[in-house]
Formats: C-alpha cells, sequence, structure tokens
C-alpha cells in the first residue's frame, strides 16, 4: 500500500488513523479465513506507532494469529515501510494485537469452526 497526498495530516505526515484503518483490514485477512466468514474487530490491544510514516513510503502488513478462542482470533500486525527508492531502507514503521470476533448474520458471536482433523498417512509397503 502506498499512502498518498491526501493521507497526510497538516505536517507533511500521514494521519495515524489512516494507517490504523490498514492495520485493520490486514489483520482481518487471517481471522476471516479462520472463521470462514464474517467477522468485527471487537478490540485493538495494542498499537505502537515506531516512526512517522511519509506520502510515497511503500507499506506492506504482516499478520499472526497470536490466539484463536472460541469466538475470537487475535492477530499480530507488522507494518514495515520502504523508502528512499535511490538506495532503498525498510524500517518497522507500526506494530498493533487486534481481536476480531467470529458473527452471525444478526452480528451475533458464533463458534469458530473446528479445523478438519488431518488425513492419515499409511506406509507405504
Amino acid at each position: 500500500m502506498m499512502p498518498m497526498p491526501s493521507d497526510a495530516n497538516g505536517n507533511g505526515d500521514i494521519f495515524g488513523g489512516w494507517i490504523m484503518a490498514q492495520v485493520d483490514i490486514a489483520g482481518a485477512v487471517l481471522p476471516a479465513r479462520i472463521a470462514k466468514g464474517r467477522i468485527a474487530t471487537v478490540a485493538v490491544n495494542q498499537f505502537i506507532f515506531k516512526q512517522a510514516v511519509s506520502v510515497s513510503d511503500l507499506l506492506s502488513f504482516y499478520a499472526t494469529v497470536e490466539r484463536i478462542g472460541n469466538t475470537s482470533v487475535t492477530v499480530h500486525v507488522e507494518v514495515y515501510a520502504e523508502r528512499n527508492p535511490a538506495d532503498p531502507q525498510t524500517v518497522k514503521v507500526t506494530e498493533a494485537n487486534l481481536t476480531y470476533v467470529a458473527i452471525d448474520r444478526a452480528g451475533r458471536p458464533r463458534p469458530i469452526p473446528k479445523p478438519a482433523p488431518a488425513a492419515a498417512v499409511t506406509p507405504a509397503a
């Protein structure tokens, strides 16, 4: 993702809220797959801005699952910025922990489907 001038604040840095929205979108991918359906963000457990983000920084978002509960999935998201195309540098700019809950059509929490058991492997004769 590359932030544009319209995403910048009066100082020329990218709005923290814009970054938070992108983290929420990126962080939801794994929980949606695990929940096999609709999810909602229920908590931003931690959000740390380590460095400012500038217009034209190329941002990459990496999410890992921290916990799977009965109805919720917690993920850790790290954001890296690639800067200065003439002499590229990559720096971590943000990290966050978010919790998403699986919801039904009425918006009520629903159980996370249990993963299918791994197929048994029979040794070759």
